[in-house]
């Protein structure tokens, strides 16, 4: 039983390398001719500076899980100094909370640790900060950079891309704005997560390479408008970048709280373009309700696919093009969980108010380990997936690997299959469950395991 594939689209998710910056700034007003044709290019603001200090570059040592077994991955990132405490905003495919160790490297090409505030992966964005006991105690400082206001932006206007783009320290790229509202539909970062619901991306044709992922996309002032997401797979020069105004509010809230709370009521929306007319819908009114989510709070009030809904706690609903979507969803999200929504839908010629009461919003990719005695890669079954697969509870564990020869195979559990007992056990947590792994590499025991596979029960056996 293995959860649905999310849909995926050819762009590359940079989990990049990015260097810091020089402490000395290139000079960047110069002159150049070509064919007899002289070309000026525009003084960068003093301010751009600041902003060049504040870069540094994460390497990080992240816990990964392979059919069974654990491994350990290096990867190096970007990110950029955001407060005077030393926060540092980057992007979550850069840093998770699989990772082990975080080390930047300032300006000055000093090293020290840093800790993982909290992470976001709806909008790809991860916050980690600087261990003040070692700056204090290694006699170290760091200058930070300042937002600027990603709403202001307009095609065309000039912008620079801070990184290390395939290993290339202390790189800029310059480049203009293409596109201020860009949308992705079932967009992931790393290990499936979902991302890109709540909001749009900038696009710009600043060079965006491996290596530049959560680097600033800045003004010629040095404010940072952007942080480097990704780039489109075999093209060139379509890079796109978190705007600022959903950094500011996600760094802000990481560093609050350590998380982000949403909620969620279970519409899948889509885009009302082409089927105005189909459902006697004037133009730029309404979203189409494109699916409902089992058992979500909107399927028990009511709502199918097909609806139109119309309003949203009495503000009219403009769901025209793709991109007018995530700002209705993060209107919704927004909301504390179990607050009542009040939803007025269109179906058929009929208009009906719709009371829904949000919940948490949750991923579908549960908290996953390894059991590598066993041989066995397990994931915490989510609402959501307990909900796609008709479970009853969410106490049970997805298998996702494994390892030929170990005793779970040979026990002959297979990826799909779905952990519900452990010793006739009800597990609630991962912690639980290696905690009984724990005592059996302590004293190897046969171990009995409850597997629903296709909603029919098996018992297996694990031999020592």
């Amino acid at each position: 039983m293995r959860p649905r594939a999310p849909v995926l689209f050819s762009l590359l998710i940079l989990c990049l390398c990015t260097q810091m910056l020089s402490a000395v700034g290139p000079r960047f007003a110069t002159t150049r001719t070509s064919r007899g044709v002289s070309e000026s290019v525009d003084d960068i603001e003093p301010g751009f500076q600041r902003l060049l200090d504040a870069v540094v570059r994460l390497d990080v040592w992240e816990t990964t899980f392979d059919q069974g077994a654990k491994r350990t991955r290096h990867g190096v990132g970007s990110g950029v100094i955001m407060t005077p405490e030393g926060h540092i905003l980057t992007n979550a495919h850069v840093v998770n909370p699989y990772a082990e160790r975080i080390m930047i490297t300032l300006n000055n090409l000093e090293r020290v640790d840093a800790e993982l505030i909290g992470w976001d992966h709806w909008t790809d964005l991860a916050v980690v900060k600087i261990k003040p006991e070692l700056l204090k105690s290694r006699g170290l400082s760091f200058d930070y950079a300042e937002f600027g206001d990603s709403d202001d932006l307009v095609p065309g206007q000039t912008v620079y891309a801070v990184g290390t783009p395939n290993g290339l320290s202390r790189t800029v790229t310059r480049g203009i704005i293409s596109n201020t509202d860009r949308y992705f539909e079932g967009s992931t970062v790393g290990r499936g997560y979902e991302t890109g619901h709540f909001n749009t991306w900038l696009q710009t044709d600043a060079a965006i390479n491996p290596g530049n992922s959560g680097g600033p996309l800045v003004l010629p002032n040095g404010h940072v408008v952007g942080i480097n997401t990704r780039g489109y797979l075999g093209a060139e020069n379509l890079g796109f970048a978190v705007p600022s105004d959903i950094a500011r509010s996600v760094l802000d809230g990481l560093i609050q709280d350590g998380s982000i709370t949403r909620s969620y009521i279970g519409l899948r929306p889509g885009p009302m373009q082409d089927l105005e007319n189909f459902y006697e819908i004037e133009s730029n009114r309404g979203m189409l309700v494109q699916s409902v989510d089992p058992g979500s709070p909107v399927a028990r009030s009511g709502l199918r696919p097909g609806d139109i809904v119309l309003q949203i706690d009495g503000q009219n609903v403009d769901g025209r093009f793709p991109e007018q979507l995530p700002p209705i969803q993060n209107f919704i999200a927004s909301r504390a969980p179990g607050e009542t929504v009040e939803l007025k839908v269109r179906r058929g010629f009929q208009t009906i108010t719709m009371p829904v009461t949000t919940e948490p919003l949750e991923s579908r990719i549960g908290e996953e380990t390894a059991l590598e005695g066993w041989g066995l890669g397990v994931q915490k079954i989510s609402r959501t997936i307990a909900r796609e697969e008709n479970l009853d509870t969410t106490d049970s564990f997805l298998v996702v690997g494994a390892q030929p020869a170990f005793p779970a195979f040979e026990a002959g559990i297979r990826p799909g299959d779905v952990i519900t007992k452990v010793n006739r056990q009800t597990l609630h947590s991962l912690a639980e469950l290696e905690a009984i792994y724990k005592a059996y590499e302590a004293d190897p025991q046969k171990t009995l395991m409850e597997i629903d596979r296709n909603h029919q029960v098996r018992f297996m056996v694990l031999k020592p």
